[in-house]
């Protein structure tokens, strides 16, 4: 296993893949979709923002309404069609009143999933994060976990989602990542990560995959899109795991707003380390893993959240 960490020098990576245009996608699935629509579809502006190369479009209709389509194959992707099925049907159970858009329609055609939600007019959070931005989020997965409690379909536990992969560094425990602190540590952040599943435990269904790009910032609210991952835990687990792509753009600042946030929730600090660690060993292990077909910015991406949440781990566990 080779573990060159990333030149400190190199630009931060963003969430972001080249998109497939949706008058690319099969006409025969376009027309399926249309017709469960009831309207065909006139304009089609793709998206940025996710590692999917799948469809990611805001499309016009013909009877003038508006909507947000996701389509993605395993041509594509071998892994992308089960995470939009998975989506769908989280999406379906998820209660109006969330902060979620509506899912309007699905289709699974030809090898194709196709996702058509209700079209948002919001704009994801700029990255760096301006402060402000960040406080509004993170209040607002307050609000999210309270309309989540209990949670209203059956999902997974965080445990079942993530158990075999929040385990990065017992699987780095021969070869720990190349960091002082870490190799000097690498038995007890082996220990701690073994107890992120007890101290997550809980009963709200939380996104489980937060960043900027699975965010929407409109003028009177905060809406939380992409739920593939939707699991079942601690309601501050989504605050952890939004905690690398903020520190890797916001260092300090980030650091300190989250410290802020997680200390006015009151939550346990030693149970918001297991969970952090886990979190930090999962984007290391995964960074050097091979490069998923078609996604080739995901794994430096992962790496940075990794080295991002890392210091983090260092200045709340105190170790020297």
């Amino acid at each position: 296993m080779t573990t060159t960490p990333r030149a400190d020098s190199a630009p931060v990576p963003t969430a972001t893949n080249d998109r497939l245009p949706w008058e690319e996608v099969p006409e025969r699935v376009r027309s399926a979709v249309e017709d469960r629509l009831g309207s065909r579809v006139v304009t089609a502006r793709t998206q940025s923002g996710g590692f999917s190369p799948g469809v990611a479009a805001r499309v016009q209709l013909a009877d003038g309404r508006r909507a947000f389509i996701k389509a993605v194959s395993a041509e594509l992707n071998p892994d992308s069609p089960r995470f939009h099925r998975s989506e769908a049907l989280i999406a379906r159970r998820i209660p109006p009143q969330a902060p979620v858009p509506q899912l309007l329609a699905d289709e699974d055609l030809d090898g194709w999933v196709v996702l058509v939600f209700e079209d948002i007019d919001g704009v994801m959070p700029s990255e760096p994060w301006h402060l402000p931005d960040l406080r509004r989020v993170l209040d607002a997965t307050l609000d999210l976990a309270a309309t989540l409690d209990p949670a209203p379909i059956e999902s997974p536990t965080i445990e079942g989602r993530y158990g075999d992969m929040f385990a990065g560094f017992r699987a780095m425990a021969d070869d720990p990542w190349p960091d002082p602190w870490t190799r000097r540590h690498a038995r007890r952040l082996a220990e701690a990560e073994a107890e992120w599943a007890r101290a997550c435990a809980g009963s709200v269904l939380v996104h489980a995959d937060l960043r900027a790009d699975n965010i929407l910032l409109t003028q009177d609210r905060v809406v939380f899109v992409d739920w593939a991952h939707g699991a079942v835990g601690a309601p501050w687990f989504d605050v952890v795991f939004l905690a690398g792509s903020v520190i890797m753009h916001n260092g300090r600042e980030g650091i300190d707003v989250l410290d802020e946030h997680l200390a006015e929730r009151a939550v346990d600090p030693e149970a918001v380390n297991c969970v952090l660690t886990a979190a930090t060993g999962f984007f290391l292990y995964q960074s050097l893993q091979p490069i998923p077909p078609n996604l080739a910015g995901l794994r430096d991406f992962q790496r940075v959240q990794g080295e991002a949440t890392l210091g983090w781990l260092r200045e709340r566990t105190g170790w020297s």
